[in-house]
């Protein structure tokens, strides 16, 4: 099991339950082309727990997250919140990409490709 997945409070897993039954219209268009290894065989994973985050989708197993923002994200405060959660989760290790919500709803082929496109990299330089 992923260390980063296995201390997950119970609240914590409630709110991830409770995301998952509310996502946004973005969110369901994305997990429609991620869910079930359709993505370039890849498993991802969503509102997926990751120490006192809850992440809009995670590949595990690449160390990979996907966060879609809303146009909530513009604003200073938020974006500079958002940064510093980048910045932890890359310092765990993680990868993260960003979308915003209209790319995913006016362009899911080029997000598909961006994404693909990050792994691959990840890929090539683990293989290094």
């Amino acid at each position: 099991m992923n260390p980063s997945h296995v201390n997950v409070s119970k609240k914590q897993r409630a709110n991830a339950k409770r995301m998952r039954r509310t996502m946004t219209e973005a969110e369901k268009k994305l997990w429609h082309e991620l869910r079930a290894h359709r993505l370039m065989g890849h498993g991802f994973r969503r509102q997926y727990p990751i120490r006192q985050f809850i992440v809009d989708f995670a590949c595990p197993e690449h160390r990979l997250v996907i966060e879609l923002d809303g146009s909530q994200h513009g604003g200073e405060t938020v974006a500079a919140a958002d940064k510093a959660r980048t910045a932890d989760l890359q310092a765990d290790g993680w990868t993260v990409v960003r979308f915003w919500n209209d790319d995913v709803l006016k362009d899911m082929d080029g997000v598909c490709r961006h994404i693909v496109a990050v792994k691959s990299n990840m890929q090539a330089v683990s293989d290094g």
